[in-house]
Formats: structure tokens, C-alpha cells, sequence
């Protein structure tokens, strides 16, 4: 029987990393003005991600934090370079995500991660979840940062023989949604934001509950 796979993205789909990066940035800069400088930093992380595809993830965070505090004027505290490196391993799981995942599990859909992350990083995360994961395919193990392709080529190597379905889970328009329908991969967009776009996925929702019955329904699409 054909193994059915779904794959998510980590962070702002079942790790709140809206609330982890924003508690660092008011700590460290200030909580006046700490929603606009967590829009910078989403501004600024891709760039860097591009510009440098071998850089592990840490550093790339410890470099957004320094570009964001010196466009604020402001001199970093001594030790807090890596501030939000340190502090991911402790960023929440959304509440409804372990429970999610365990019946898909228990519908028979493997579970994947596919995460512009590091590898201890993503350890952590996936310990914090609670629930197994067969595979977790990193940016810092590929040098590869989505929106690019590395992952996916990395997954499809990875899973080739016997897979049947693979469905997409993720929260990101710009890292997975799209480069997902450029793919001919069916996705679920998790509009955690309710945000809006024209982009093609299969399904659409506001959170994952109710993922396992949404998976069945793409999965035989």
C-alpha cells in the first residue's frame, strides 16, 4: 500500500513564531514599536536567506537582529547577539496542533517537516510538539532556503519509493504556498493571519483543526 506523506512547514504553522520573535524584539528593543519592527524583520529574514543559502538559520536570525537594531539606533546588549536562536527551543506550539497531528497519525499519514531551520533547532520544536515526526529535511542540512526549491527535491528523494499522496501544510504565502502550487503539489494553506490570495492550494483554514479530514479529502483529490 502506497505510504500517503504530509508535510508542514514548522514555524507560524504549528510553532508560534510570530509570538517568539516578537517577545525577543520588545525584551531586547523596546515593546514601543515592537509590531512594526517584527514586520521588518519578516522584510529583512528572506533577504538574508537568499543572499546567503549556506548560513544556518541561527545566524541568520542573529543577523536580521542586528540589522534591525542598528536601523533603530540602538546598540545590541552585550550577549544578547543570539537572542532569538537561544530563545526558539522554547517557543509554543499553537494549542491545537499536537492533538491535530495525532489523528492524522492515527488515519495513517507520515508526517514530514520541512523547515528553514537547523537541526538542533527543529529538535527542540518537534520535542515541544510532543508528536513523532518521520522525517524533518532542514535548510542548514541542504543549504537550501525556501521559497527555493531544495526541500522538496530533498523530500521527493527521500520518500520516493512508495509514496502515494503528499499534501503540503503550511502558514506561509511566500516560503510554501506558492513554490508548492509551482510544483503541482497540493497544499493546505493555514490562514492563521487571515490574510487573502489568489494563490492556487487545495484547501483552506484557519487553523489546523480538522487537518486529518482535510488531508483525506486532498489526499484522493
Amino acid at each position: 500500500m502506497a505510504t500517503r506523506w504530509a508535510s508542514f512547514d514548522c514555524y507560524g504553522t504549528l510553532i508560534d513564531w510570530n509570538a517568539g520573535i516578537r517577545t525577543e524584539l520588545a525584551r531586547i528593543l523596546g515593546e514601543a514599536d515592537a509590531d512594526r519592527r517584527l514586520s521588518r524583520y519578516h522584510e529583512l529574514e528572506p533577504r538574508i536567506q537568499k543572499e546567503n543559502p549556506t548560513l544556518p538559520y541561527r545566524d541568520v536570525m542573529a543577523g536580521v537582529l542586528a540589522v534591525l537594531a542598528r536601523e533603530e539606533g540602538i546598540e545590541l546588549p552585550a550577549g544578547e547577539a543570539d537572542a532569538l536562536g537561544r530563545s526558539l527551543p522554547s517557543w509554543p506550539a499553537f494549542a491545537e496542533v499536537p492533538d491535530e497531528l495525532r489523528a492524522a497519525r492515527e488515519r495513517g499519514w507520515r508526517l514530514a517537516i520541512l523547515s528553514n531551520t537547523d537541526r538542533d533547532l527543529i529538535e527542540a520544536s518537534m520535542k515541544r510538539i510532543g508528536v513523532p515526526f518521520e522525517l524533518a529535511i532542514v535548510a542548514s542540512e541542504i543549504s537550501s532556503y525556501k521559497p527555493a526549491r531544495g526541500h522538496w527535491e530533498a523530500f521527493a528523494e527521500r520518500t520516493a519509493p512508495g509514496r502515494g499522496a503528499h499534501v503540503h501544510v503550511a502558514a506561509s504565502l511566500y516560503h510554501d504556498i506558492a513554490p508548492a502550487a509551482e510544483l503541482g503539489i497540493p497544499a493546505i494553506w493555514i490562514n492563521r493571519l487571515d490574510e487573502e490570495s489568489d494563490l492556487p492550494r487545495a484547501a483552506e483554514m484557519p487553523d489546523l483543526r480538522g487537518l486529518a479530514d482535510a488531508l483525506d479529502r486532498v489526499g484522493l483529490e
